[in-house]
């Protein structure tokens, strides 16, 4: 099983690029999976507790466990992996059933910042968009997806966001097999991605063969 990771900034059109990947291979081989489902449960907490969170911070993710579905992928067993409620701060008590394919697209906005999560993956992408697209992108994004205010859009920005996107997103850049300029804009980025998915795929055959 290939496991390509696709981090970069918040609104950096990350999901867009996976998409873009899959469709172009067919979800019959691949699957997606976001580390924003990993976000850690926090269910003793108030929901204005929750809201306090540093939820752009490295250790907001419960990578343990997203590291544990990524093995029992690979081992040939499907997983649940847990589902986000962003408008509550907390997992749902749904979950979603991600089968056993070839390839397992990993998006995330600290996917490359963790050494461990990094030593699980086979491509290290990182998509690096302008930081004023990214803003407008995630302004949108929350209000009209995510139930948020203006205000706690704009006060998360620059108490969190920007400040854990300089100190930690923006220099994991260095471990990227591959950068994308300005996401899922760039066609040619994203078709050089999917040939060298392509040959990876052939290349591993063939050595299955050989062996």
């Amino acid at each position: 099983m290939l496991v390509i990771g696709i981090a970069g900034g918040t609104g950096s059109g990350k999901t867009t690029v996976a998409r873009s990947i899959i469709t172009k291979l067919g979800s019959t081989n691949v699957t997606l999976i976001s580390q924003d489902n990993y976000y850690l449960h926090h269910s003793g907490l108030t929901f204005e507790e929750r809201e306090r969170i540093n939820y752009d911070h490295p250790r907001a993710f419960e990578n343990a466990l997203l590291l544990q579905h990524l093995n029992e992928l690979k081992s040939g067993r499907p997983v649940d992996i847990p589902v986000y409620d962003f408008s509550q701060h907390a997992r749902s008590h749904e979950t979603i059933r991600i089968d056993v394919k070839p390839i397992v697209l990993l998006e995330g906005i600290h996917v490359l910042t963790d050494e461990e999560l990094r030593g699980a993956l086979n491509i290290k992408v990182f998509v690096d968009t302008d930081p004023d697209v990214r803003v407008l992108r995630r302004l949108s994004r929350d209000i009209n997806e995510r139930g948020r205010t203006l205000q706690s859009v704009f006060d998360q920005y620059l108490t969190t966001v920007k400040p854990m996107h300089d100190a930690f997103i923006e220099p994991s850049k260095k471990y990227a097999d591959i950068i994308i300029p300005e996401g899922g804009e760039n066609q040619i980025g994203i078709s050089l991605l999917t040939i060298l998915t392509e040959r990876y795929m052939t290349d591993q055959a063939a050595n299955y063969e050989i062996g």
